[in-house]
């Protein structure tokens, strides 16, 4: 092994990769691997701020420097539109969401002999970390690591609990599922446990679907200025620079369009900012999601629909109405919808990803079709983490 295998980039999941195809646990590129197998540290191998990692499976990548980091996002979306031959026109500068600015996570605890732990699990493991500190959370959600330990601690019993906490207007939303609570006592505790700590609403999952315990004003999200309801467990984005930033530019591309089909729209986190001057269409698989999107959406030029894309993606007659379409899919793509797309007359794509191999598979049906990759904005709201998103924008004509 020669002592100049200098790490060249970071692979999918995390590794440093060496100019001969060495991968590299904990290498960023600069670093080099020496001949008896042990690391030198380059100019953008940092030390990791926090004292969990290299256990807890919620960062990855807190040994690279901001210009690594910035380099591993970008470089996840560009080889994926590479590999399918897929032409990048415009490449615009990649978004990477600060420290402590996630304002959703969820949590795994266990009680144990002396209390309750309180984490994210371990990296390939059903380990949980017990969080001393967390430097992607918002303050707003680590203020309340303790308290939820200790009422876990108390009523928690042999099996894991899962606790989802979303940053929501009114405070911290808190769904905690797998933990049964019996007799008055507990379910008292419970609404002390949301009063006490200010929670927006507490939700309970005891194996028949999530249950509130405590919610004194209706939880709500703001989008693009309109406060919208906020069903127990709905999608949201990240943070809330990252929304700003997908939401901008999707606002520019479609630009004076007079109508658009925002299709797996959840709450509306896109149709709200595009709708007046733009007659939108906003169609959601999820119930909850498309009838809290249908309340916030009157007066607004926007129709609600709930519909299953992927059983029944819009056809092109139905697309053909729109002069564009913009599509945020789960992180399985949308291969179905796409197609029709493809297959319609609409000329202008925005296509918004939380995956940039789904998307690469999908977007070589809009190739195929005659439309052009114009711009593309690789986006890391999971910070440190090896989950990568991006905003694309498609033409033809």
């Amino acid at each position: 092994m020669s002592q100049t295998s200098q790490i060249i980039r970071i692979a999918a999941r995390g590794d440093g990769v060496t100019a001969d195809g060495q991968h590299v646990t904990h290498g960023v590129p600069g670093d080099v691997l020496r001949a008896d197998g042990t690391l030198e540290q380059g100019p953008h191998h940092v030390e990791p701020p926090c004292v969990h990692f290299g256990k807890c499976g919620g960062c990855q990548l807190q040994h690279a420097d901001e210009e690594a980091l910035r380099q591993f996002v970008t470089e996840r979306v560009t080889f994926q539109a590479e590999k399918h031959d897929i032409t990048i026109g415009e490449l615009l500068p990649t978004h990477l969401s600060p420290t402590k600015s996630r304002r959703r996570a969820t949590l795994h605890a266990l009680r144990t002999a002396k209390g309750a732990v309180l984490g994210f699990r371990e990296g390939n493991s059903h380990q949980i970390v017990d969080l001393e500190e967390c430097h992607i959370l918002r303050t707003e959600l680590t203020e309340l690591l303790q308290p939820l330990r200790q009422f876990v601690a108390r009523y928690g019993r042999e099996r894991p609990v899962d606790t989802e906490l979303t940053l929501v207007d009114q405070g911290v939303d808190c769904s905690i599922k797998h933990l049964e609570l019996e007799g008055l006592e507990a379910t008292e505790a419970a609404v002390e446990f949301a009063q006490t700590n200010g929670l927006a609403r507490l939700t309970l999952d005891q194996g028949y679907g999530p249950e509130t315990q405590w919610e004194p004003q209706p939880v709500t999200i703001t989008l693009s200025g309109r406060p919208v309801g906020m069903p127990p467990g709905s999608f949201l984005q990240a943070t809330q620079d990252g929304e700003d930033a997908l939401v901008a530019d999707a606002k520019a591309w479609i630009g004076d369009t007079a109508s658009v089909a925002d299709l797996f729209s959840g709450l509306g986190t896109f149709a709200f900012a595009l709708a007046n001057p733009a007659k939108i269409l906003a169609a959601e698989a999820s119930r909850d999601a498309h009838l809290a999107c249908k309340a916030a959406g009157a007066g607004l030029p926007m129709a609600a629909m709930h519909r299953d894309l992927f059983r029944n993606p819009l056809q092109p007659e139905e697309l053909n109405r729109f002069e564009a379409v913009l599509l945020d899919p789960p992180r399985a793509g949308a291969k179905e919808q796409i197609g029709q797309i493809a297959a319609s007359s609409v000329n202008r794509v925005v296509y918004i990803s939380c995956n940039p191999v789904s998307w690469a598979r999908d977007c070589t049906k809009l190739v195929e079709a005659g439309f052009r990759l114009e711009k593309l904005r690789p986006v890391g709201q999971f910070r440190w983490s090896t989950h990568v998103e991006l905003a694309s924008y498609w033409t033809r004509g």
